[in-house]
Parts: structure tokens; C-alpha cells; sequence
């Protein structure tokens, strides 16, 4: 079974995401900070992230990009979701490294179709 990490500072966003998440049959982690999400991921490596851009602290951007740029965490797959959602924001996103990038409200059918699909390559 698959893991995801979810880094999101809204309860409501991160019980709605977690719940699509469980019923597409992925186990979840979450936090409510990028700190957090750094922290936690010390500990285990997930198979995908789900990062949102407007977090407390450090951007979702930067966590991105920090997380693309160590070896330990390179290789996981980003899924960036925000309410930016802005060609530009998205362009910056995956100039960050992001796999995808799901503007909110979030889409349950293209959500689980993305991370089917990353977690398969």
C-alpha cells in the first residue's frame, strides 16, 4: 500500500484530500507546516507528497524546491495544490520541481488519477 504525506495547514482541506486519499486505498500522514513535514520526513519517506503553496512560515515553493533538491527526497513525487492558480503559479511550481500541480478546489477524480499515475512511474 502506498503512503502519502499531506502538508496542509487547513483542517478542512487536509480532512478533504486525506479522505480522497483513503478511498482511493492510500495510507496518510499529515502535518500543517513545511517544518513539520521536514521533520517527519527524518523519520520515514512517503511514496508521494501533497504540498500546499500558502503554509505558515516557508512557502510551499521552497519546501519543493528544498525537498527536489536533497538526495533522500528527490525522487518522491510533489503534488502542489493551492487556490494560486494562476498560469504563472503553476509554471512556478514545476519550475520548483512539483510533479503536478491541482488548483483547490480540489477534484477528487483528477486528484486520484494524478497520484495513480505518479505513483506508478
Amino acid at each position: 500500500m502506498s503512503i502519502a504525506l499531506v502538508i496542509e495547514d487547513s483542517l478542512t482541506e487536509r480532512e478533504i484530500i486525506t479522505y480522497y486519499l483513503k478511498s482511493a486505498g492510500v495510507t496518510v500522514l499529515t502535518v500543517k507546516s513545511g517544518e513539520e513535514a521536514l521533520e517527519k520526513l527524518t523519520l520515514s519517506i512517503p511514496d508521494l507528497i501533497i504540498l500546499d503553496v500558502v503554509l505558515p512560515g516557508r512557502s510551499g515553493f521552497e519546501i519543493c524546491r528544498e525537498l527536489k533538491g536533497e538526495a533522500k527526497t528527490r525522487k518522491i513525487p510533489i503534488i502542489m495544490c493551492s487556490t494560486k492558480d494562476s498560469e504563472m503559479d503553476k509554471f512556478w511550481g514545476m519550475k520548483q520541481g512539483a510533479d503536478a500541480y491541482i488548483s483547490k478546489p480540489i477534484d477528487q477524480d483528477l486528484l486520484v488519477r494524478t497520484v495513480k499515475n505518479l505513483l506508478r512511474t
